[in-house]
């Protein structure tokens, strides 16, 4: 098991976002967290990285217990996190903005570098010299993804990687994590149910901050009554 996640709390000032969410991926899973907007998805995956800590509960990554670490800390363990909104940054380029987050482990090899992913992704490859900012959307994405890969992530974290995209960007965006599945362990959030069952191997369903059902993406595919009563949309 490489991630334990245990009854954990998330507050956003008084307000509770996440009540006793736990759940476990084991090393080389693909898993996806399902619901409607405002289940707490994008809360647990936040939670996870340390960005809005839980007041309670246990979140224990590869043996060690990550609770209350900082951010930066957490992602130096071994956790990539691509949030929502993606965050390149304006005025480095495709190059840079894979460069600025490189790190390396002592004692480990490094899988990823800016050349091998340029390399690698020749979408991103093509653009290497040109202003992150000045992406088009799915290009951004990429970006963000490739550059979660330069912490040398053993679980990677993915928040709605599809939102606003194109549907030939989103097939790209899933054979992307097709390819990534068979060297790192992935959890991501996803409105599509079809696409999350496509290329994850379980799912979470959450509502109102609780983890409501977890099964296999093959039984879930199958049962249409528990897609209708979490992830129908009202």
């Amino acid at each position: 098991m490489i991630l334990d996640v245990q009854n954990i709390q998330t507050f956003y000032g008084e307000s509770q976002a996440l009540q006793g969410v736990s759940l476990k991926l084991d090393e080389g899973e693909t898993v996806c967290l399902l619901g409607r907007n405002g289940a707490g998805k994008s809360t647990t995956l936040k939670s996870i990285m340390g960005l809005t800590p839980p007041r309670s509960g246990s979140i224990i990554f590869d043996g060690q217990t990550v609770s209350g670490w900082r951010a930066h800390r957490i992602a130096r363990a071994g956790i990539g996190y691509v949030p929502e909104d993606r965050r390149i940054f304006p005025g480095l380029s495709v190059r840079e903005n894979l460069d600025v987050a490189r790190y390396q482990r002592q004692g480990q090899q490094s899988p990823w570098t800016v050349a091998g992913i340029l390399d690698k992704y020749p979408m991103l490859g093509e653009l290497a010299d040109q202003d992150g900012a000045t992406l088009s959307g799915g290009q951004q994405q990429m970006l963000a993804v490739a550059r979660s890969l330069m912490i040398q992530p053993r679980l990677l974290l993915l928040d709605e990687p599809n939102e606003g995209l194109a549907p030939v960007i989103v097939k790209q965006i899933g054979e992307l994590i097709d390819d990534l599945s068979k060297t790192t362990t992935i959890l991501f959030t996803d409105q599509s149910v079809h696409f999350a069952l496509k290329h994850a191997r379980r799912a979470y369903i959450l509502e109102k901050g609780q983890v409501v059902h977890e099964t296999s993406s093959a039984e879930l595919k199958k049962d249409q009554e528990t897609q209708e009563r979490f992830l129908s949309v009202a």
